[in-house]
């Protein structure tokens, strides 16, 4: 069983991770406390946040809790403007499938399965921290190795390269 601080850390885990309403009742079953102790240690976590006056708090809102942030920061929170999303060309994913499925590999090698130069998009996916350099492959002319980053997992939601989906070999039977 949780000592009292563990539970309220682990509340504030859950709370910030789900970041919408978390019933009493699936807290009590998440964090295996009965409904009797999580209840006043809710309470205590509320007022330690109201005291510390974080520019976050934990609220109550009908039998369910929520981490938000302070309403006098409204003001200030309206002027953020949001992530740009950065996203992908179909050429950019396509380039970054064969690199994540074949690496290392060259550019020469890309540009033979693609068919068409890819300057451009190495250098993109470079900037975004998507590949990186891997090192030259023992052929003449040693060209540049490139692999999939620790950003490629993240970005892609990955643990490891493993989690690729499989891909289906082609019947070129007829």
């Amino acid at each position: 069983m949780l000592m009292r601080e563990e539970v309220k850390a682990a509340a504030e885990a859950i709370l910030f991770t789900r970041a919408e309403a978390v019933p009493l009742e699936e807290l009590v079953e998440i964090l295996d406390v009965g409904l009797l102790d999580l209840k006043p240690i809710m309470q205590e976590l509320i007022l330690q946040y109201n005291q510390e006056k974080r520019g976050i708090q934990i609220v109550e809102v009908n039998g369910a809790y929520l981490m938000c942030t302070r309403p006098e920061f409204a003001t200030l929170l309206a002027g953020l403007r949001p992530p740009a999303r950065k996203r992908l060309s179909s050429a950019a994913l396509e380039t970054l499938a064969i690199i994540a499925y074949q690496q290392p590999v060259t550019r020469a090698e890309i540009e033979a399965i693609r068919g068409v130069k890819i300057d451009r998009i190495i250098t993109m996916l470079l900037e975004r921290n998507l590949i990186e350099e891997a090192g030259h492959k023992e052929v003449p002319g040693k060209p540049i190795l490139y692999k999939t980053t620790p950003e490629f997992l993240k970005v892609f939601g990955l643990a490891s390269l493993d989690d690729l989906p499989v891909l289906e070999e082609e019947n070129h039977d007829v």
